[in-house]
């Protein structure tokens, strides 16, 4: 089976960025992600949770996102102006996918 490099994309962000982070994504012409919900970690600050939490502010999510590998510099551009006074992760990796098609870069996509 034919398979294609791409990247992946893993953003941990605070939930009330989330949104700002889909419209740069859906700007670029991201041809699809996923977000979930982050229920527990450990970082630079210790341990957290979102037990508890009444509010979106303290409560993170995942966003994953697949690419092509030209596409990636200029994304991870306007990801990091969205990211850069908030608190957050990104990484990025590599991964072959079966199904390229589903990967490309898409015109502005509805809001």
């Amino acid at each position: 089976m034919q398979t294609t490099l791409k990247k992946r994309i893993e953003i941990v962000i605070e939930a009330p960025v989330i949104d700002r982070l889909r419209r740069v994504l859906d700007d670029k012409g991201v041809s699809g992600y996923t977000i979930v919900p982050a229920v527990a970690g450990r970082g630079k600050h210790g341990r957290w949770n979102r037990e508890g939490e009444i509010s979106d502010t303290g409560r993170m999510m995942v966003l994953f996102a697949i690419v092509d590998p030209s596409e990636l510099d200029d994304m991870l551009a306007a990801v990091y102006a969205v990211l850069s006074r908030q608190i957050g992760i990104v990484s990025v990796s590599d991964v072959q996918v079966v199904r390229d098609e589903h990967f490309r870069r898409t015109r502005r996509a509805d809001t």
